[in-house]
């Protein structure tokens, strides 16, 4: 196997499932790459030391600069906040490195489309951490759909809720709140869990015309973590919009950080001429079905037990009847992206994939500041 040598920025929770993906891959995947776990680079040097000991990584950067320019590095993997995605990314393309970057893109679509252009004059391979397409189900029903199981597809509905940001007292900013600095994250629910809502949908019901959305921030004001001072906040704790597709479907879309009982609940049904399918990531190994044409006294929703060898993923697995879980999917989306770097073609989502994203986000948050319908850039 051909070693490929990984360079992550960042050590949070991402840089944690990125990197059991690396060291996991080869162990189940037949692959001609075998990710090597070179270099882990923060700001802080205590941090990323017991990060990359704990992880296996070689040694340790903390100037991002500097871990670039290394000559031992092929890839480089972008975990670190948003605000950082795209100088990171730009300078990587240009140093001729293979890139890797979570989700969003950027902070906008104009910051986007800069990284784009720049991965695209390089000509180096690139992929976004979407990673729930990667979840066998998921991936079952993006075949169902393409084998046109569903028909014509009249409506598509997803929500993402989250209830950790409710008490007042939360501050914003720093290493662990900068989801809550819109100077650092760009957006709240929007870019943060919407952005996966509208990926998935983008993959699975093609592309989006136009949106109608309202946001809100419930607490205006917080403590700011490294300023010490009481801010205004920038960010949306909520949105819902609704959505037209291209192909004629009608979709609502909804997320917040205040439904108090939801820590994840991420959810999608798709109802189409002849089918319908309903996916929910807490039961994320199952996907449900039901089948008009099935036998009347029969006709019913199913529960697909997506485990068996014949399932997308799962023959790499276990025996049929043991579910995988979330970790699995960023496992999947190595295995994809290194069988396309040696093939020589790209996995989605690319970058420029990961920009149709961008732009929706983008006309859900002008659509709310504007209160009326916003068409989405192609």
């Amino acid at each position: 196997m051909k070693k490929l040598n990984i360079g992550l920025i960042g050590y949070g929770f991402m840089g944690r499932a990125h990197s059991n993906a690396f060291r996991r891959v080869s162990n189940f995947f037949d692959l001609e790459y075998e990710p090597v776990l070179r270099a882990a680079c923060a700001r802080s040097p205590e941090k990323v030391g017991a990060f990359a000991k704990r992880w296996g990584y070689e040694t340790q950067e903390t100037d991002w600069r500097k871990l670039i320019a290394r000559k031992d590095i092929d890839l480089i993997d972008i975990a670190c906040p948003n605000d950082m995605h795209k100088e990171i990314a730009i300078a990587a393309a240009k140093a001729g490195k293979m890139i890797l970057c979570e989700k969003p893109l950027a902070m906008d679509g104009p910051e986007g489309l800069e990284m784009v252009k720049a991965v695209e004059k390089a000509g180096v391979p690139n992929m976004v951490w979407y990673n729930y397409r990667r979840i066998p189900a998921v991936t079952l029903a993006k075949e169902l759909i393409e084998q046109g199981k569903l028909g014509r597809i009249f409506h598509y509905r997803a929500k993402f809720l989250q209830d950790w940001t409710i008490s007042k007292d939360l501050p914003q900013g720093g290493a662990g709140l900068w989801r809550l600095d819109v100077k650092v994250a760009g957006s709240g629910v929007t870019g943060d869990l919407l952005a996966h809502c509208i990926d998935t949908a983008l993959w699975l019901n093609g592309p989006m015309d136009k949106v109608n959305a309202m946001t809100e921030t419930f607490i205006k004001e917080r403590k700011h973590v490294l300023s010490g001072k009481v801010e205004k906040v920038g960010i949306d704790d909520a949105c819902a919009f609704l959505a037209r597709f291209k192909n004629g479907s009608l979709a609502t879309f909804e997320s917040t950080r205040y439904a108090r009982g939801h820590k994840a609940l991420y959810t999608f049904e798709i109802n189409g001429e002849h089918a319908s399918i309903f996916w929910d990531l807490h039961d994320l190994h199952r996907l449900q079905y039901f089948e008009h044409r099935d036998e009347g006294r029969l006709r019913g929703w199913r529960s697909i037990h997506v485990t068996d060898g014949d399932h997308p993923y799962m023959g790499k697995w276990w025996v049929p009847g043991l579910q995988i879980g979330y970790e699995h999917s960023f496992v999947h989306q190595v295995a994809d992206f290194l069988d396309g770097v040696a093939k020589g073609k790209p996995a989605s989502p690319t970058f420029r994939d990961a920009l149709e994203t961008q732009y929706v986000c983008d006309a859900v948050l002008k659509s709310a500041k504007q209160g009326k319908w916003e068409r989405v850039k192609s």
